[in-house]
């Protein structure tokens, strides 16, 4: 293997496993409540909004055009939202029922929180696929970078490793709820990491002389309507339910604000002619 290619995938490593990072703040401390998790959960969800529409969809449309852009955009969430019909999920329990169901004794009581565990699990997988599919661009940038100079490519690790520990926490805090595990949560979310250095070795080996940089910009705008329909469609109902629908919103802003200014220092530590 050649040695910048080593090189990227070192640092791409340091970047991708930032996760981690993220993940111990959050098996260090006691599993959250309900609420707590409906409020991380909503700020898990702003996060992967304004990576959708701000990140993704927007470089898309910056490189390939509005109308193809917006094609391949809903392009994915037509087929994330056909996908999503042969996955088989737990059944949202509103909080009304879960009150009185409750009452009718401890045995109940378990069946709901067990559904309540299935339900925020499937959540947690949900964002870490999600995660895994931002990371993977990431890793590109920091091939690329890695290209222009050891400087540049070892800046560029640096500023996306402080940019993944929020993402460590979003995937690790439902696993850990749902599991009660701390293992399984630092597993997935160092997992949603190594997307980082799987885009060090495709682009390596693949971009160079197979893939049209048009249709890799229009597949990146594919996964931002995936994660969008999959922010929409599973993470945002779990925060009302368990947050109230204005603290999440709340939660939503937040988070989408937090990775707004993440992507943009991210962005200036990016040479010029590089972009992600």
């Amino acid at each position: 293997m050649d040695s910048q290619v080593l090189v990227a995938l070192a640092l791409s490593l340091v970047g991708g496993l930032s996760t981690s990072i993220g993940a111990l703040f959050v098996i260090l401390n006691q599993a959250p409540n309900l609420k707590m998790l409906g409020l991380l959960q909503g700020f898990a969800a702003g996060l992967m909004l304004s990576i959708s529409f701000l990140d993704l969809a927007h470089n898309a449309m910056n490189s390939i055009g509005f109308l193809k852009a917006n094609l391949w955009f809903f392009g994915g969430v037509v087929f994330f939202a056909i996908v999503a019909r042969f996955i088989p999920e737990p059944t949202v329990i509103p909080g009304s029922d879960t009150k009185s169901k409750k009452t009718n004794g401890d045995d109940g009581g378990k069946d709901i929180m067990k559904k309540h565990r299935r339900q925020v699990l499937f959540s947690g997988i949900i964002t870490a696929i999600g995660i895994s599919l931002h990371n993977f661009p990431e890793g590109m940038a920091v091939f690329l970078g890695s290209m222009k100079g050891l400087r540049v490519g070892l800046n560029l690790a640096l500023a996306i490793a402080l940019h993944n520990i929020p993402e460590g926490v979003a995937v690790a805090l439902p696993v850990y709820f749902a599991t009660q595990s701390k293992w399984q949560a630092f597993k997935l979310a160092t997992l949603s990491g190594f997307a980082e250095p799987l885009g060090v070795v495709l682009v390596a080996y693949l971009f160079p002389s197979s893939l049209n940089p048009e249709i890799l910009e229009g597949l990146l705008g594919s996964v931002g309507g995936v994660m969008a329909f999959l922010t929409l469609h599973e993470m945002l109902p779990l925060a009302f339910d368990y947050a109230g629908q204005k603290q999440a919103v709340k939660a939503v802003f937040l988070g989408m604000a937090f990775m707004s200014a993440s992507l943009y220092f991210l962005e200036i530590s990016l040479p010029e002619e590089l972009s992600l």
